[in-house]
């Protein structure tokens, strides 16, 4: 796995984490802003998720398994697009607060994602 690029997946998915959280705060729902935000950090896990069946497809392999590892990497690129499908649903903080927790699991995915590579 690329150590960088999980690095930038971690890191803007806890600023999309905080950034919601404030705005749950405020008691705001999720704004366009927020879905702008939501696309940044799904376009940086789709990009984890390619580099990752790229290097399996080279013949690589994870050091805890291979069906655990696509499993994670799967659920990470799916994290945070779910979570702001759900809070198209709710348009009340509680949207903001479903997608500052896909944020937040999506950040604990990669570093699992990290270990089970073997880094």
């Amino acid at each position: 796995m690329l150590d960088a690029l999980t690095v930038a997946v971690t890191v803007t998915a806890l600023a999309l984490a905080a950034w919601c959280g404030h705005a749950a705060y405020r008691d705001q729902p999720t704004k366009d802003w927020h879905f702008i935000g939501m696309a940044v950090v799904s376009v940086l896990a789709l990009a984890q998720l390619v580099v990752g069946v790229v290097q399996l497809a080279r013949g690589e392999r994870p050091e805890q398994g291979m069906a655990v590892f696509i499993a994670y990497l799967i659920g990470s690129f799916a994290a945070v697009p779910a979570a702001g499908f759900l809070s198209l649903t709710e348009r009340t903080r509680w949207g903001s607060v479903t997608v500052a927790a896909g944020a937040v699991v999506l950040a604990v995915l990669e570093v699992r994602l990290y270990d089970i590579w073997g880094n």
